[in-house]
Formats: C-alpha cells, sequence, structure tokens
C-alpha cells in the first residue's frame, strides 16, 4: 500500500530529463480547467498546444483565454483540432478557422487523430486518408505552416496513417517513448497524468525529441 502511494505520486510528478529532451510543454484543453500561464511557465513549460475545436460541434470555449494567457507569459504556443471520423472535414476545418486567429508567431497547427468514445463510425483507410488531407490542406492554408499529426496508437494501428500521409508525426505513451509509428516522431506526450503548480489537474506533458 505505502508502496503503491509512493509510485502513485512520483508519476504524477514525472517529466523526462531536459539533458535528453530540453524543450517540454503542455497540451490544454477546457477540461484542463483554469490555467495560471505565468505560474505555468514558471514551473518549466516552454510551450503550450491549446484545443481550439472538437470535431465540427465544439469550439473550446477557454481557447481564447488560454491563446492570451499563454501568449502573455512568453511561452511559445500553438492550436490544436480534436479530429472526428464522424463529422466532414470541411466542417471541421471551417470550425478551426473561425476559431484559431490568423498568428505568424503561432506554432504549426495540430490535429490530433484518436478513436472518440462517442463516435462509433469506422470509415475505411482510403476515405479517412482522403478526408484528413482535405483536412490538412484547409488547416495549414489558414495557418501558414506544416501541419504536425498527434496519433494515438489504436488510431494509427488501424489506418496506418504514419505511411498514408506524409507529416511531422506527435505520438503518445506514459514514461516510455513509443514506437508504433512508421517513422520517426518529433513530438512526445510523455505523460497524461502530470500535476504541477498552475493547474488543478493532471495535465499532458509533452517533449520535443532532440
Amino acid at each position: 500500500m505505502v508502496l503503491g502511494s509512493a509510485l502513485w505520486i512520483y508519476a504524477r510528478g514525472w517529466a523526462p530529463n531536459r539533458d535528453e529532451y530540453p524543450t517540454q510543454g503542455v497540451s490544454v484543453t477546457s477540461d484542463t480547467g483554469l490555467v495560471e500561464w505565468g505560474t505555468l511557465a514558471a514551473q518549466g513549460a516552454d510551450f503550450a498546444y491549446i484545443r481550439a475545436a472538437r470535431g465540427a460541434s465544439l469550439r473550446d470555449p477557454l481557447f481564447a483565454a488560454n491563446w492570451r494567457g499563454a501568449r502573455g507569459a512568453g511561452m511559445r504556443y500553438g492550436a490544436a483540432l480534436d479530429y472526428s471520423l464522424c463529422a466532414k472535414a470541411v466542417d471541421q476545418a471551417t470550425q478551426f478557422m473561425t476559431t484559431v486567429p490568423r498568428d505568424n508567431a503561432a506554432l504549426p497547427p495540430v490535429i490530433r487523430l484518436g478513436f472518440d468514445p462517442s463516435c462509433a463510425t469506422r470509415p475505411g483507410r482510403d476515405q479517412v486518408l482522403s478526408e484528413l488531407n482535405t483536412l490538412v490542406n484547409l488547416v495549414e492554408s489558414h495557418a501558414g505552416k506544416p501541419a504536425l499529426l498527434n496519433i494515438s496508437a489504436d488510431f494509427d494501428a488501424q489506418y496506418d496513417i504514419a505511411s498514408g500521409i506524409n507529416r511531422t508525426l506527435w505520438v503518445d505513451g506514459n514514461f516510455f517513448a513509443p514506437d508504433y509509428a512508421k517513422r520517426p516522431w518529433v513530438m512526445w506526450t510523455a505523460s497524461d497524468m502530470r500535476h504541477i503548480d498552475g493547474v488543478d489537474g493532471p495535465i499532458r506533458w509533452d517533449v520535443v525529441a532532440p
């Protein structure tokens, strides 16, 4: 019991070594709750990816506040879109473009690819790749930068996105760098359970490949 509690406390505070991964940051959504951006920056977050929208139906209610907060704290900042298999690419791109301001200082946009429990639709791979290519092109045209693809392991296992779309990859895996993508990754969500000053609940802690 004591050992389990100690491991849990360690896991909540863990982050990869800065000597190995010098650039580290966070991903936030409205589910993260209110963020004290100055405190978060002081805790070592170099950058923040902020969810702008999920699919075509949800505009993140805290996006504008988080965008201003990260910029005001002197952090690098970028916008993310949670992709949905249950919505058309054009509609999702429209939601993203009407939420995220054009900003030359922003980081490249991120499209997160994972299965949403509320969406049971599972189109074929060719259809998914076609829709994603449309989405990527529209988002990139708005942002003026190439997009990153943050792909979950199960989504990539079903659709082999890494082989189908040639964009920079972002992968997920608590504590251990994953190897499920078929190409080298540039970003890694090293923990989705980190607790840190400036945020009430757990936060996704991300690192950039050296």
